[in-house]
């Protein structure tokens, strides 16, 4: 079994966990387990009787699981959060810690297809039970399919061109693997940003696979409900995508438009943030490099 550290370095670690303002005989949950960093560091601060549930759908996290009577880790897609809770009897929080970002364990894993240094077969599955593989999208999508979902979740300005040339390279023939893929965009990565353009690639076609955006959009709406008040929800997100819904949702209660008004007048939010934006360290990122985009946000239920 990997140690912590090898499958998952925690990012923000002590900000994201003093962010929930954590109670000795609180109910906690982190929903993004991983490594189990952040798990530990919330169990240390919680007396014998708080709880923590921990959600990963990855089955590898598994063999991370924590042995302590207050720990319950449940292997499902955290967009299910209090379809669960319920079903262990836990119906409020008292705190939610997420990190959206990827296990250190998923990018090295190689036959995961997660990282550009790796030749495997076309995955990216965050669960291996999923049936939408990198393998589908890359090879069913039609063109607007595919040009949208580059230009929506890599940020590329080529979709239109990355879309085109994956469609040609399919009429000869699927395209199977990381490597395949790469040798089809080639000609059109500008020498120097050869990663970098791979990079926004694959982050579109994972976030795709694996519906991130619409599950962090069904997670945020379940946590006026699952919430205490006085609850803190501490929000780790690592692209403008994530980072973005999560501001809106706490200054505006809704991904789009403006927060909405009572019959006074008076703008109606679940939630009221709380200090300001938090990013690592110098010295974080040194040891951590893969935290250098980490964005911490935290709120309280009102």
């Amino acid at each position: 079994m990997e140690t912590m550290a090898m499958y998952h370095n925690p990012v923000l670690l002590e900000e994201s966990i003093d962010g929930l303002n954590i109670r000795k005989d609180g109910v906690y949950v982190d929903v993004t387990f991983g490594g189990g960093g952040h798990s530990r560091e919330i169990l240390k601060r919680l007396g014998d009787e708080g709880r923590l549930f921990a959600f990963d759908q990855d089955e590898d996290a598994l063999e991370n699981t924590l042995d302590d009577e207050r720990f319950t880790l449940i292997n499902e897609n955290f967009r299910f959060v209090r379809q669960f809770l319920k079903f262990y009897g836990i119906r409020k929080a008292d705190g939610v810690l997420a990190d959206f970002g990827v296990s250190s364990h998923q990018f090295d894993t190689a036959e995961r297809g997660f990282s550009t240094r790796f030749e495997s077969a076309l995955d990216m599955r965050m669960s291996k039970r999923s049936t939408l593989s990198a393998y589908e999208v890359v090879n069913t999508y039609d063109f607007d399919a595919l040009r949208t979902m580059f230009f929506q979740y890599g940020d590329l300005r080529n979709a239109n061109a990355i879309a085109k040339i994956i469609l040609s390279k399919r009429e000869q023939g699927p395209i199977e693997t990381t490597e395949s893929l790469k040798e089809v965009l080639r000609p059109l990565l500008p020498q120097g940003r050869e990663h970098k353009i791979l990079a926004q690639v694959y982050q579109a076609i994972r976030i795709e696979v694996n519906q991130e955006i619409a599950v962090i959009k069904e997670f945020l709406l379940q946590m006026p409900e699952l919430l205490e008040k006085g609850g803190r929800l501490s929000l780790i997100s690592y692209h403008s995508l994530e980072d973005r819904l999560v501001k809106r949702y706490i200054r505006a209660g809704r991904f789009e438009g403006e927060a909405e008004k009572d019959f006074y007048g008076n703008i109606d939010v679940p939630f009221k943030k709380v200090g300001k934006l938090i990013t690592p360290s110098r010295e974080e990122i040194a040891r951590n490099n893969r935290a250098r985009s980490a964005k911490l946000r935290i709120a309280e239920r009102i």
